[in-house]
């Protein structure tokens, strides 16, 4: 991030939650302050009202999708911008105390539609709590209110839990996408493997009002990675196109695209240009879009505009 690094990081707590471990991965994080909070509600407030300078929060899982209630924080309120991703493989074990029969289950919504196959095969009797966090379920373990509980294997050394089953969930290959948020700064410049993340609202007044968004991008190789609707709030029928694109902001042809979505758009939202976490290295711009080739027709045109050839 350019400038002072964040040093104080809010997070999905409580401690031991996957998003704690995804933190961990960030050396900035590793020597800094680390801030628990009860929701990602709480977690983006703390950065708005300056008790924190970043936050940590779920944004996507590969099972269950895009996390709805991030999304929609991001929106409310004062600007925020993703200045980082962290793509984290997701390990659920199965934790308790020793000994005892196991009645109560608890853990996140999330997590225990993660599991359902393991719990209806070794736990098909068994009463599911949902908490807060798979953390929290850990320290409903701890707490005597809930038998076992489905978390990560952080959380469970966190509350002196015994590991009685690991890797169970359905999918061994999940992963969960999180996003290292903070107020407005200028973006860190372009790695080649970028991601830039938008909002936008149409005219739903206007026939084809999408397609024209997706075309603003299309033409100019502006590749769309993600694309997620959420309502408004205005009412029925209304809703905001959140968007994953490639590139960079301070790219050509991505700059183009944001002004032209600027021209066609009801609003436009920036939410950050950003590192990719992964992935297979930078990804060359398509014929004809790169910088080099804007600069180059821009240049022709200057001439043509001014010696006719």
């Amino acid at each position: 991030m350019p400038g002072v690094p964040p040093s104080r990081f809010a997070y999905l707590g409580p401690a031991g939650t996957f998003t704690e471990a995804a933190l961990l991965t960030l050396p900035a994080a590793q020597r800094g302050n680390r801030i628990p909070m009860r929701n990602v509600p709480e977690a983006l407030e703390a950065v708005r009202g300056g008790d924190a300078d970043a936050a940590l929060v779920p944004i996507e899982n590969s099972i269950e999708g895009s996390v709805a209630v991030t999304l929609d924080s991001l929106v409310s309120g004062e600007p925020l911008v993703i200045t980082a991703e962290v793509v984290l493989p997701v390990e659920f074990v199965l934790a308790g105390v020793t000994g005892g029969e196991v009645a109560t289950i608890a853990s996140h919504p999330h997590a225990l539609a993660q599991v359902r196959r393991f719990l209806r095969m070794k736990y098909p009797a068994v009463t599911t709590v949902e908490t807060l966090s798979t953390a929290a379920a850990a320290e409903a373990v701890s707490n005597g209110k809930a038998d076992a509980c489905v978390c990560a294997p952080l959380a469970a050394e966190h509350n002196g839990l015994t590991v009685v089953e690991s890797d169970i969930a359905d999918n061994p290959g999940a992963q969960t996408r999180f996003a290292l948020v903070s107020r407005p700064l200028p973006p860190a410049p372009p790695s080649g493997n970028d991601v830039t993340s938008l909002v936008v609202y149409i005219a739903h007044d206007e026939v084809g009002a999408l397609l024209t968004v997706l075309s603003e991008l299309s033409v100019r190789g502006v590749n769309l990675t993600r694309i997620e609707s959420r309502p408004t709030g205005e009412r029925l029928g209304r809703y905001a196109f959140y968007l994953d694109c490639t590139g960079h902001i301070a790219d050509e042809r991505v700059g183009e695209a944001l002004t032209g979505l600027k021209r066609v758009c009801a609003q436009v939202q920036y939410l950050g240009s950003y590192p990719r976490d992964g992935g297979d290295g930078p990804i060359p711009p398509p014929r004809g879009l790169a910088d080099r080739d804007f600069a180059d027709a821009a240049a022709w045109l200057a001439r043509l505009r001014t010696s006719g050839g």
